[in-house]
């Protein structure tokens, strides 16, 4: 679990960051969920665009991509979710210790 200055540290480098996955009108298969697996591993930090119907259906995936991989979400703005899940074997982001 992130503190809250934690997470603002995350956001302040999430705001130049561009979607990178993105999920359709499909939903969340296997294929894009290894992709966010594969993406979240090499940068801890992620933008993930959910462009599916409702905010409800929005959330769901969210909350599903989450708790599959044990990221924490971040912040979610529209349909655009920030991510983080720390890699310990190759740690980029140093978080503060807040």
């Amino acid at each position: 679990m992130l503190k809250e200055a934690q997470k603002k540290y995350l956001r302040g480098l999430g705001h130049k960051l561009h979607p990178v996955v993105t999920i359709g009108d499909a939903g969340l298969s296997d294929a894009v969920y290894e992709e966010f697996e594969s993406t979240l591993t090499h940068h801890e930090l992620i933008k993930v665009r959910v462009r599916v119907g409702d905010r409800a259906a929005r959330d769901d995936i969210v909350a599903t991509l989450c708790s599959r991989s044990g990221a924490v979400l971040v912040q979610r703005i529209g349909n655009v979710a920030l991510v983080y899940r720390e890699n310990p074997e190759r740690r980029k982001i140093r978080l503060p210790a807040a």
